[in-house]
């Protein structure tokens, strides 16, 4: 009998249960016989409101220069980075999406032997780059749907290194408070990297913005990772960064694959860092859009997640029975039973319009 060559690879990586993405509008309309243009997609948290003027300038420019490699340093975004945050670029890690990065730091610093903490419902990358490198995961169960970083800090053992934290958290929405995530970053060893994914932290009301990158000063074991898919529109172009102590940049950047961002994403990101009023509007929108789906959804009698996001997640009840009934209907959400959660759904905020066609498609649905 022949062998089979998956056996080859190590346990732990055939053991890995595949990310699952929101599914595309085309795949949709393929499956179902739908027109694309009728298709409302409210399941990957992008943004509905495009880009900015000055990126998609910078993204046509760009477009000219794709027959070159990109700066595989990626200067001209890092001294944007710098500027705008007021740091060295020897802390700045560039990634194919913050995706990327995070999967950066468990290359780095993770390996048999080792051992990584996360939150239940927490995002699902952090598992998968975890178990990717054979490392032990310890899972904490979450409070308020939302990460415990009391018990996450009682967690911590001798071979824990990373602990992932996502503020606000994909995909419940939920905030820990600046002052919680400080006392957990002075309790935990130095030995620990504690990664804050803050991937939606363009979406929080400014008083809510911690000060994350001064904390940096004070707790080297401290990286900062954020993306421009989300508020900046660059889902498309998967760009993001890590923030972080000059000696983790540095390993980070040592396993970081040659030309990892390319071009037109470099020089759209670079641009899109003053597109400030463009990420202004779209923080005002979402925050209508939330409005809107918060009493269509509460005028439904369904309990909803309060989120700091750009998604909201509602509980339905047969939630995989009801992703199928707004198929049907051209709408796309995300049911999310992979974290744990299998009688909620995740909408993302769209526009007046897709958040009105969402909202009847689901009271359409409750009824079927």
């Amino acid at each position: 009998m022949l062998m089979d060559p998956c056996e080859l690879s190590p346990s732990y990586v055939r053991s890995i249960a595949p990310y699952q993405p929101g599914k595309p509008i085309s795949e949709l309309a393929r499956e179902l016989g739908l027109k694309e243009e009728g298709i409302v997609k409210l399941a990957s948290n992008e943004n509905p409101h495009g880009i900015g003027p000055r990126t998609r300038a910078a993204i046509e420019q760009a477009i000219a220069e794709v027959s070159r490699y990109p700066d595989g340093n990626g200067y001209e975004l890092k001294v944007a980075l710098s500027r705008r945050y007021g740091i060295d670029l020897s802390s700045i890690v560039l990634g194919n999406g913050s995706n990327d990065v995070l999967e950066l730091v468990a290359l780095a610093f993770l390996g048999p032997g080792r051992a990584a903490v996360y939150s239940q419902h927490a995002f699902a990358v952090y598992p998968l780059a975890t178990q990717a490198r054979g490392a032990r995961q310890i899972v904490v169960p979450a409070r308020n749907f939302g990460h415990d970083l009391d018990a996450m800090a009682r967690a911590i053992d001798e071979e824990t290194y990373v602990a992932w934290i996502a503020n606000p958290n994909n995909p419940t929405g939920t905030f820990a408070r600046p002052e919680d995530i400080e006392g957990f970053l002075r309790r935990v060893p130095e030995r620990v990297l504690v990664v804050l994914d803050e991937a939606y932290n363009e979406y929080l009301a400014p008083d809510l913005r911690p000060e994350t990158l001064k904390w940096m000063k004070r707790h080297p074991n401290l990286i900062v990772t954020r993306t421009f898919s989300k508020a900046y529109g660059l889902a498309g172009l998967r760009v993001g960064y890590a923030l972080a102590h000059p000696s983790v940049a540095d390993v980070m950047n040592r396993v970081r694959q040659p030309f990892n961002v390319n071009s037109v994403a470099l020089a759209a990101a670079s641009a899109a860092l003053d597109d400030m009023e463009f990420v202004a509007r779209s923080y005002a929108l979402n925050l209508q859009g939330m409005r809107q789906l918060e009493e269509g959804v509460r005028a439904l009698g369904l309990e909803f997640i309060p989120s700091q996001g750009n998604f909201l997640t509602v509980r339905v009840g047969k939630a995989a029975e009801l992703y199928k009934r707004l198929l049907r209907r051209s709408v796309i959400v995300r049911p999310i039973a992979g974290y744990g959660l299998p009688e909620h759904l995740r909408v993302t905020i769209g526009t007046s319009q897709e958040n009105d066609k969402f909202l009847a498609a689901l009271a359409a649905s409750l009824r079927e």
